[in-house]
């Protein structure tokens, strides 16, 4: 099989290797020189540089156009290139999901949408432009969200106390946010109310609409609070047939039938409320987590059901003795234009029992200018494992009030 990969996750985030024989396909990987030199260097393939000022679908577009060649599979396995592959497949009449149906598991809007029409709860929300409109006159009260259609790791997410002060500061131009600002791409924000409760997310496999590995998790701290410079993490928690039942009913809502999942729901009143869905893998250390507790590596099974295998049977059994993980990281962007000198209070965590994994930023190394939660970028990720889920999240809110990071203006090179 000739397989054409969109490659921009780092190649460690995914280990292709694992997922694809590449001594049995032809494998081309398409991708920034940055993107590429996370390859093996002895992985049989074929890299091809693009330069990464326009997207990956016009750049594809551009090569092979030039370079006539044939594929029988088009695979991202990045977010944000997830269109550009659906949009190449219907230009060269390639298996897999269509430009629609990925823009369904892509656009919030459209996905709140499905799942609404499916019986599920969601926020109550409007597109920007149509709350212009109606002044901030909305059917709900309290805190709202202000967010973008697309787009992850919360970046221009702002929360406000009521719906007016979120059209006054429309109106007056001080969001923060630069387009908001302008007043330009204001379709492709989107307000809603604000469900408070615990986050939780759910991860794993599914293929021809079956759902075949399932892992929940809740989160310590959110998203929106990480971007704004505070510690994050999630630990792994019991799922109930009914949760099981629910997330089933949302994955077929917005037509994510084949691949990874990574689904967010707020807990309000005993009731699990629709948040947001991708057909990717989770970040962070969601697919450490996920394979240690179930031994399935979701990029591998992931790239297998891409590819038309079956994994009917092929699945691995879960551990005999189950433990209970969770994932930790620390940001740095925050602090930008800074040197890392370390951290203090951690001393009892760090060599505790419970760490798997502890990955912590060289001294002097600078502290990144946007947000990420990958190691060796950011200041400090890990993975801990206890035998019950209240314990691994009492660990990790421990280490959250203990820790602090000091830091030291960036050396200049001379």
């Amino acid at each position: 099989m000739k397989i054409l990969i969109l490659h921009r996750v780092p190649y460690f985030k995914i280990e292709y290797h694992r997922g694809i024989d590449h001594s049995q396909h032809e494998v081309t990987y398409f991708g920034t020189d940055q993107a590429l030199a996370t390859l093996p260097s002895d992985l049989r393939c074929e890299r091809v540089s693009r330069p990464g000022a326009r997207s990956a679908f016009e750049e594809a577009q551009e090569w092979l156009a030039e370079m006539t060649r044939a594929f029988d599979r088009v695979i991202s396995m990045s977010e944000y290139e997830l269109l550009d592959a659906a949009r190449l497949r219907e230009q060269l009449n390639i298996p897999g999901a269509s430009v629609k149906q990925v823009a369904l598991a892509r656009d919030k809007p459209l996905m709140k949408e499905a799942v609404e029409a499916a019986g599920i709860r969601v926020p109550r929300f409007l597109p920007l432009p149509r709350f212009l409109e109606l002044a901030g006159q909305v059917p709900w009260d309290g805190q709202t969200v202000l967010k973008p259609n697309r787009g992850a790791s919360s970046e221009d997410v702002l929360v406000f106390d009521t719906p007016g002060q979120v059209a006054a500061a429309i109106a007056e131009g001080r969001t923060g946010v630069a387009r908001v600002d302008a007043g330009s791409d204001l379709e492709e924000l989107a307000v809603e109310e604000f469900v408070s409760g615990p986050i939780r997310h759910f991860d794993g496999l599914v293929q021809g609409g079956e759902v075949l590995i399932l892992s929940g998790s809740e989160y310590v701290g959110t998203c929106l609070a990480y971007a704004q410079g505070m510690p994050m993490g999630s630990f792994q928690i019991e799922i109930s047939e009914e949760t099981r039942d629910w997330v089933s009913r949302a994955l077929s809502a917005v037509r994510i039938e084949d691949g990874s999942f990574h689904l967010e729901a707020i807990v309000h009143g005993g009731e699990l409320v629709f948040l947001e869905v991708g057909n990717r893998v989770g970040g962070a250390d969601v697919v450490a987590t996920v394979e240690l507790a179930t031994g399935v590596h979701l990029p591998s099974y992931e790239l297998r059901v891409l590819l038309g295998e079956s994994l009917i049977g092929t699945l691995p059994e879960p551990p005999t003795d189950r433990s209970w993980y969770g994932w930790f990281v620390h940001p740095g962007h925050h602090l930008a234009g800074m040197g890392f000198r370390g951290l203090d209070g951690t001393e009892p965590f760090r060599h505790s029992p419970h760490v798997v994994a502890w990955n912590e930023l060289l001294p002097g190394t600078p502290l990144p200018d946007h947000i990420t939660y990958q190691a060796g970028e950011t200041v400090l990720t890990g993975i801990t494992v206890s035998d019950t889920p209240e314990k691994t999240r009492d660990w990790i809110v421990d280490l959250f009030g203990a820790l602090s990071v000091t830091t030291a203006p960036e050396e200049v090179s001379a």
